[in-house]
């Protein structure tokens, strides 16, 4: 199982790696993944960099935390994706955004998947 879990762990710390640099080298194609325009000016500056950040981040916590198996790099990579799943919440409650369930659900389950893995990979450092 837990062999099982290592490999699942470690392709989504590869995925988001790759989604966070193609915000570097295709950002125009990153964000139409997402469902957005890329912006103008100073906002695509921000976007550009806001989103790679997120996403290569979330991507070196979660395989730092699979290499070097210390359980607190999990809860980082697990809040980001759980806060970004409650911001969607939020901006559909909120501000009249619509229900993203189609990323809401895979930010959710992937945030779950990294707790499970900080209690059966991880060890207390």
């Amino acid at each position: 199982m837990n062999k099982v879990l290592s490999v699942v762990v470690g392709f989504f710390g590869l995925m988001f790696l790759l989604i966070g640099l193609r915000w570097l080298v295709d950002p125009s194609g990153a964000a139409g993944q997402l469902g957005m325009p890329l912006l103008d000016d100073v906002g695509r500056s921000t976007q550009i960099g806001d989103f790679a950040a997120f996403f290569l981040t979330l991507g070196v916590l979660i395989l730092f935390a699979l290499v070097t198996s210390q359980r607190v790099w999990y809860y980082p990579a697990a809040m980001l994706l759980g806060i970004a799943a409650l911001g969607r919440v939020l901006a559909w409650a909120v501000h009249d955004a619509a229900l993203a369930l189609d990323l809401i659900v895979p930010e959710v389950i992937i945030a779950a998947v990294l707790l499970l893995a900080s209690r059966r990979l991880g060890k207390t450092g």
